[in-house]
């Protein structure tokens, strides 16, 4: 078997694993799910967003944002800073209740990064985050050919 394929797919498998696991364990508390992780994140450092904008950041189908939006909306975590004829155009910001549980989640987040990072130099990291750039944009470059 070709060691590169194994620990390339074996480490990366592993790695999604344990990023799901951690945000179920640490959302818990919440009573959030994992998609609503990131959508509260990117809001809380950007400050507000469309649905669009959210779609991109966060790498999800419209879809799953809508739910994720409509979930966070009716639970008292987002308010529509405008109302556009179109939803999705509206801009998204976080509710007083949002903003405090944003800060709750941005600081685990620094303190898991922190633990998984533990040991690697920053000259190193920067490498390493740098090769994952380029590595996905090379899959996503043979993804494309796909939808051709």
């Amino acid at each position: 078997m070709n060691e590169k394929y194994k620990t390339f797919t074996v480490l990366m498998a592993s790695i999604n694993r344990s990023i799901r696991k951690i945000k179920t364990e640490e959302m818990a508390e919440f009573r959030l799910k994992s998609p609503h992780v990131s959508c509260l994140y990117y809001l809380y450092k950007e400050d507000a967003l469309t649905a669009k904008e959210l779609c991109e950041i966060c790498e999800e189908d419209k879809a799953n944002i809508s739910r994720t939006i409509d979930y966070l909306e009716t639970n008292g975590y987002l308010v529509r800073r405008n109302e556009e004829n179109k939803k999705y155009k509206s801009h998204l910001a976080l509710s007083d209740m949002g903003r405090a549980v944003a800060s709750k989640i941005a600081e685990k987040i620094d303190r898991i990064l922190d633990e998984a990072g533990a040991g690697i130099r920053e000259e190193e990291r920067e490498i390493m985050y740098r090769n994952l750039f380029r590595i996905s944009n090379n899959l996503q470059k043979r993804c494309n050919q796909y939808d051709k």
